[in-house]
């Protein structure tokens, strides 16, 4: 489930892709490293984004499963997977309420970009249980955290960011979400099943020519800030048209907190030592 139109996620993009955090990407691809195949299950895919930066990262020979509820963004998808010459099947499911139907086997990677904090408490521990009872690995990629840095800073940003994280919060289709605490309790879930994490910041930076995406933001984060009754309107759209304005002017730039998360479950790399060694010419 994404929610998000195709021309968001297309903007979004190429500054997802900057941010992915090295360290994580990096223990993904030495975990596969040698295999000579892969079969990955993207959660709420969208328009096949982390297809797009996680493929080349991975053994030649992959098959994906694209998981999303919109049947548009899954054509998109499934294009994208032509495109790096990868065997993939769309599948449209509604995540918050079929999950397991989209983990069935074969599968040896989880992925999951910019989803985590849309998502439940519940949704989160059905997410965790799931994987660690079939072993699986998990990259959950740029999760927001709540960081928002603003330059030049204006006094508004604070209660600005404090309404939009508490808007964070609603439900977004799987429960009341958890918004900018979802990566730390991600982590906290998976490490008390039996996970090793390596984890890293993948913030959004945005400088003076990224004009689109900043006015697309900071529009969004005004209409969730008039949600809040801590704000008065005529507050919030001042704020608005000064941000807009150093953006149109050249002179704004944007920080927005995300981090990656790759888990990988101990039991499946102790269970490797285990039979490697019942194999070598000195057991047993």
């Amino acid at each position: 489930m994404t929610g998000f139109s195709a021309e968001w996620l297309a903007l979004r993009e190429p500054y997802d892709r900057r941010a992915r955090n090295a360290a994580a990407l990096d223990a993904v691809a030495a975990a596969f490293a040698g295999a000579p195949s892969i079969a990955i299950v993207d959660l709420a895919c969208g328009a096949g984004a982390t297809l797009r930066a996680v493929s080349s990262h991975l053994p030649r020979r992959q098959s994906w499963r694209l998981v999303d509820n919109d049947r548009g963004l899954l054509v998109r998808a499934a294009e994208a997977a032509r495109a790096a010459e990868v065997e993939a099947m769309p599948l449209m499911v509604d995540l918050a309420r079929d999950l397991d139907r989209a983990l069935v086997e074969p599968v040896d990677l989880v992925t999951i970009s910019a989803l985590l904090d849309l998502v439940s408490v519940e949704w989160l521990d059905r997410l965790a249980t799931a994987i660690a009872a079939r072993a699986l690995p998990i990259y959950a990629a740029l999760t927001y955290d709540g960081r928002v840095e603003f330059e030049p800073v204006d006094e508004f940003d604070a209660g600005v960011i404090e309404a939009v994280n508490q808007h964070q919060r609603g439900d977004k289709g799987f429960g009341p979400a958890l918004g900018p605490t979802a990566a730390v309790e991600a982590i906290t879930r998976l490490e008390a099943l039996g996970y090793a994490i390596v984890q890293g910041v993948s913030d959004w930076t945005f400088g003076a020519l990224d004009r689109a995406i900043q006015s697309e933001l900071i529009a969004g984060w005004a209409a969730a800030a008039h949600e809040s009754d801590s704000l008065t309107r005529a507050g919030v759209e001042g704020w608005l048209a000064r941000r807009l304005n150093h953006v149109a002017s050249g002179r704004s730039s944007v920080r927005v907190g995300h981090v990656d998360v790759f888990a990988r479950p101990i039991r499946a790399r102790r269970a490797a030592k285990s039979q490697s060694n019942n194999n070598s010419p000195s057991s047993g």
